[in-house]
């Protein structure tokens, strides 16, 4: 604990390394992760998360780029968190902060972790909140969360920002994976990148009808649909005025606060349903594989041996 109460008390200093070091504590799921979000829970909830998921291709991190190259302007502090497939052979992120938005890398003001979710038995829907929370009590006013694809661990990440992003690309089918894959209902803006190539019309168009034929993640927000061209920078100012006017329209009659206490109500039922998972793992070795046997015989169904189990340490 002591080394861990030294990263924290550097961490109020600044010190980047302290940064790195303590979302590699809780990224690694190790023991001392929990003392870690004890002490730095008092500091954090000032900060304004954005997220941004879309299909590989799409040209997020050029967004992202660009949209912290504005965010610096306005002189916020910016912490990034790139969350990369996980690596089958070394267990790290595959895609490195190295290689990522080179042109922020000696800004003191912007700290770019890629974050892979090795070791850490809550997946995405655990990991990723704690490090915003780390980069939230180191100081930094607005933390982006990058996630690659669309599916239901990108949807999860999403739903950990108070503004989220969905970036599609005309010619990829994005409209239709983001609509299978759930990503639309989680959604307050859209952005519709790579412009300049053909069919980014037809895709702002699609992801338009979509959304009035369902029920959007607010239903008193209309999301935006914004056309880009990343690396030019064609629309990225619109962007950001979109994720601007989002965050001042959930700020109004207490939006922000509502969709805060929903995240933490599911991040408390995440973190009690993944210790009951390793409780039980843990603890009830033959007894579990009885059960299993007895399932499997069809003398007891799956319900039934989950009863069994719950009430075995609930006694319920």
């Amino acid at each position: 604990m002591s080394d861990v109460t030294a990263l924290i008390d550097a961490l109020g200093s600044g010190e980047r390394r302290a940064v790195a070091r303590l979302i590699s504590l809780v990224e690694d799921g190790a023991a001392e992760a929990s003392d870690v979000l004890r002490e730095l829970y008092p500091r954090t909830g000032h900060a304004a998360t954005i997220g941004i998921t879309g299909a590989p291709g799409s040209g997020k991190s050029t967004l992202v780029d660009g949209l912290v190259g504005l965010m610096r302007r306005e002189d916020r502090t910016v912490g990034v968190i790139a969350v990369d497939p996980t690596s089958p052979f070394s267990g790290g992120a595959l895609l490195g902060d190295r290689v990522r938005m080179q042109t922020h890398a000696l800004d003191e003001g912007v700290f770019i972790r890629s974050m892979a979710t090795r070791g850490h038995l809550g997946g995405l829907a655990l990991a990723v909140p704690e490090a915003i929370r780390v980069l939230e009590a180191a100081g930094y006013s607005t933390v982006v969360v990058e996630t690659v694809g669309v599916g239901q661990s990108e949807v999860e990440v999403a739903r950990q920002a108070d503004t989220t992003i969905v970036v599609l690309a005309p010619g990829m089918g994005d409209a239709i994976q983001a609509a299978k894959a759930g990503i639309l209902e989680v959604a307050d803006v859209f952005c519709v990148n790579k412009n300049d190539k053909e069919g980014a019309s037809e895709t702002a168009r699609d992801v338009r009808q979509m959304l009035e034929m369902g029920t959007g993640r607010d239903p008193d927000w209309d999301p935006p649909i914004v056309l880009t061209v990343a690396p030019s920078g064609e629309g990225v100012d619109e962007l950001w005025a979109a994720i601007c006017a989002h965050r001042e329209h959930v700020r109004s009659a207490g939006r922000l606060q509502v969709r805060r206490r929903e995240r933490i109500a599911f991040e408390i039922r995440e973190i009690v349903g993944e210790r009951l998972k390793r409780t039980i793992e843990r603890e009830t070795g033959e007894a579990f594989e009885a059960l299993v046997d007895r399932v499997a015989g069809r003398e007891l169904d799956p319900y039934s041996a989950a009863d069994e189990l719950l009430e075995r340490f609930t006694g319920a």
